[in-house]
């Protein structure tokens, strides 16, 4: 991002030289020394990029505050395209300067910029390191832009951007019904989203406390919406680092495989690791993962016994028993 924001800079475009610049979910390799530090406000609801940002000395908010107002914004576009359009109109509605749209041709800028070109006047777009960069100056009417803060599918609340935003994930579904009846006590959701495979799990009388992990605070306040069950404890964080506030019996997910576009299996390694570390010695790990993740290697070294339980050709349902304790 830092090569568009330069040439940006060079071609036009100045940063004000007061009032408060937001810049909208930049991601951890985002490179914002060109903005003054101290003027920054950062919208990051993703945790571990937001505790990226927050390590570097940004202000970073997981959700924007509704009465401030800003001289400059920066948008970063993400791929759900309806939650890059709603946070161009609300950068817009709390701006008065320019605002920046920032984004990767993957992330579908092109069709973000010929949008805009539509409904704002916008500048004539910088192309760099397979992305674009463009600007306009408000006020812009871009209310349509705006989406729902919730919806609501199959029975469950949702919101743009999430994960399965537009309905139940097929692998979760497929891991809610291959649950055993008895998970013990104490249990975790990892990656719980916005609450589907929680939900099922507070269906079995065994559960007493159940902790919902989540790293994007958007899916967690949809899942304080889905389960409203008083034995269900809710940690905006990351699974791959998170400390269980107390010993587990059982911990199910259904783990995020990809930051980018690519496969990512280390993600999913490092789930079932936090889950080996938490759970008692006798403790089980309920994981759905697409067929070809190579999960096994990892899980049977982690615990004393793996199995495949149910599966199509689309995903797997995997159960270990007894984590390890011989690995540091």
């Amino acid at each position: 991002m830092s090569v568009r924001l330069t040439l940006a800079l060079s071609s036009g475009l100045s940063v004000p030289d007061t009032g408060r610049v937001l810049v909208l979910h930049p991601t951890a390799g985002s490179d914002l020394t060109d903005l003054p530090k101290d003027r920054v406000l950062i919208l990051q609801p993703q945790r571990p990029d937001f505790e990226v940002f927050s390590a570097q000395g940004f202000e970073c908010v997981a959700e924007l505050p509704s009465e401030d107002s800003f001289a400059m914004a920066i948008v970063f576009v993400t791929r759900a395209k309806a939650l890059s359009r709603d946070l161009i109109a609300r950068a817009a509605a709390v701006t008065d300067g320019p605002v920046i749209v920032d984004g990767a041709k993957t992330d579908g800028i092109d069709s973000i910029v010929k949008d805009l070109r539509k409904t704002v006047d916008l500048s004539a777009p910088i192309a760099k390191a397979h992305g674009k960069i463009c600007w306009f100056s408000t006020p812009a009417d871009l209310g349509s832009w705006r989406a729902p803060e919730f919806t609501e599918t199959d029975g469950f609340v949702t919101a743009p951007g999430v994960f399965s935003a537009d309905g139940i994930d097929p692998a979760s579904r497929l891991l809610a019904e291959a649950l055993s009846e008895k998970l013990g006590s104490r249990v975790a959701d990892l990656g719980a989203g916005w609450g589907y495979l929680s939900a099922q799990v507070l269906g079995r009388e065994t559960v007493q406390s159940l902790h919902l992990v989540e790293a994007d605070h958007a899916a967690l306040r949809c899942a304080r919406r889905n389960v409203t069950d008083p034995r269900a404890q809710f940690h905006w964080a990351d699974a791959t680092n998170w400390a269980a506030p107390e010993v587990l019996d059982c911990v199910v997910m259904n783990p995020p495989f990809h930051t980018t576009r690519a496969a990512e299996p280390s993600l999913g390694q490092a789930f079932i690791a936090t889950a080996a570390r938490a759970l008692t010695g006798s403790g089980q790990l309920w994981l759905v993962a697409n067929r070809h993740l190579p999960y096994e290697v990892t899980l049977s070294e982690r615990f004393a016994k793996v199995e495949e339980v149910a599966g199509d050709n689309r995903f797997k349902v995997l159960h270990a028993i007894r984590p390890k304790r011989n690995r540091r």
